[in-house]
């Protein structure tokens, strides 16, 4: 691992655990012995540092996403699979869904001068699987944005917080809700998919 991928494995952890604002670059150079000029060396900033961190991630989960939408070309599989993986990954990295989460609820300070959202072609990769259901076509591309943000955000939000239902439930207890949310994200992702709710709702 060079230094330069350290640095990124130390701040991904730190931004997560921490958020952007309290993390500071003497921080992440400290914990690996090296110095804040080093780190300045690499990315130039903090803020160039965190986007690197964001970019990884994004690209890493493009990539699952695409090799998955590649394997079919029914829709429906396609989503089925990728929130599946997006779910497994969560589960897995759950300081990588924090992070996220940070980003998308912490971000006030930066988001009016933010030039890079290294998240929105992830969920507009999805948003566009969404758009060639049969029950979505000639929707309005902001339903379909919406539905896909209300999935991501309950598989990060359930990830993150495992650690308190640990506590809250019982190891027990909590390895059951995570079955359960397992077959509940299947019926969620089904109801989307064929608008049954929201068709019901017309009636």
């Amino acid at each position: 691992m060079t230094t330069k991928d350290r640095f990124i494995t130390v701040a991904k952890r730190k931004f997560a655990e921490n958020g952007f604002d309290r993390t500071s670059i003497a921080s992440i150079a400290d914990e690996l012995g090296l110095t804040k000029q080093a780190l300045l060396h690499h990315f130039g900033s903090k803020k160039n540092l965190y986007g690197e961190v964001l970019r990884g991630i994004s690209e890493r989960h493009t990539r699952i996403a695409a090799n998955l939408i590649a394997e079919t070309e029914d829709p429906r599989v396609q989503l089925e699979r990728v929130l599946y993986a997006s779910f497994e990954n969560a589960m897995e990295e759950p300081l990588e869904s924090q992070l996220l989460m940070r980003e998308l609820l912490e971000n006030s300070s930066r988001a009016e001068t933010a030039d890079t959202w290294y998240l929105k072609s992830s969920i507009e990769m999805l948003a566009n699987i969404v758009l060639q259901l049969p029950a979505w076509k000639n929707t309005p591309r902001t339903d379909a944005l919406t539905y896909v943000y209300q999935l991501l955000g309950a598989i990060n939000y359930f990830a993150i917080s495992l650690p308190t239902l640990r506590q809250m439930f019982g190891v027990r207890q909590s390895k059951a809700m995570e079955k359960t949310f397992r077959a509940e994200l299947y019926r969620l992702i089904q109801a989307g998919v064929d608008r049954i709710e929201m068709k019901e709702a017309q009636i």
